[in-house]
């Protein structure tokens, strides 16, 4: 894969400001940011355009929309389509939400989401802004994402036009799922792969597990087959490394910037 199409999260770095981060990435020829809605907020939606811009980089994805189990959910949303805009970037990933009193089990929380998405995507579509719904591996169901598997992200998402809805594959969510393979196939057929993340899976876990992202070739995942499966689904878009891990966290983020372009060559 090519290192043209590589992107870094924003999250894997976290440690480093954004006018840090990018500079960075002119001087390592990293030529994709995703960013995060929170830190682009307090630096300042437009500043932060102008300064990705100014530096010709793109901005592949923006994090996070979604929780739309929660009440109140659609201003957010659409406020977050009206950042995508204005960053420049046509993807806006999703992560759905888990069990809230409204939605007190998996059925009444899916049938949340798609009906959100629904309301929310003919505002998406009209501002070219892709909704990418990201499933997340079931550990995160209760209280996160109660989409699990590609296969719900496409059933939901197959309700719209793929302009307008698509999923994010993401190897650390679905690495487990050996039905996963053919739902990326059936994405790519039909043009909804809108994002591709990867990280790698080591163990043990964190205490609370969302911070256990291993640094790509240090797990389990074959992320080089990843990889190849989602470039013949005729994926041609960018591969960010999006990682959330305390120990990369506690360190020197321009080394953690480094180490992750050599660990993304190597894989």
């Amino acid at each position: 894969m090519n290192l043209d199409r590589f992107g870094i999260n924003q999250m894997t770095v976290k440690q480093l400001a954004l006018p840090d981060l990018v500079r960075e990435c002119v001087r390592l020829g990293v030529p994709g940011v995703g960013l995060w809605r929170e830190p682009v907020q307090e630096y300042g939606v437009e500043a932060a355009a102008a300064l990705v811009r100014d530096a010709g980089l793109t901005v592949t994805t923006l994090c996070r929309g979604g929780f739309f189990t929660s009440d109140g959910w659609e201003p957010d949303n659409r406020a977050a389509i009206d950042e995508a805009v204005t960053l420049g970037t046509d993807t806006l990933v999703l992560v759905s939400g888990g069990l809230t009193p409204s939605c007190p089990d998996l059925p009444a929380a899916r049938a949340r989401i798609a009906e959100a998405i629904g309301e929310l995507a003919p505002y998406a579509g009209e501002r070219g802004v892709r909704l990418a719904i990201e499933p997340l591996h079931p550990m995160y169901a209760s209280d996160r994402c109660a989409v699990s598997t590609l296969d719900q992200a496409l059933e939901i998402a197959e309700r719209f036009p793929a302009s307008q809805v698509g999923v994010t594959v993401d190897t650390y969510h679905l690495w487990w799922d050996d039905r996963a393979p053919a739902a990326v196939e059936r994405a790519g057929a039909a043009g909804r792969i809108h994002s591709f993340q990867l990280a790698d899976w080591t163990t043990p876990l964190p205490v609370g597990v969302l911070n256990g992202r291993g640094q790509l070739g240090t797990g389990a995942i074959d992320l080089a087959a990843w990889a190849d499966l989602v470039e013949k689904a005729g994926y041609t878009g960018p591969v960010e490394v999006e990682l959330f891990n305390d120990a990369l966290w506690s360190r020197d983020g321009v080394e953690v910037l480094e180490e992750t372009l050599e660990a993304f060559r190597a894989v």
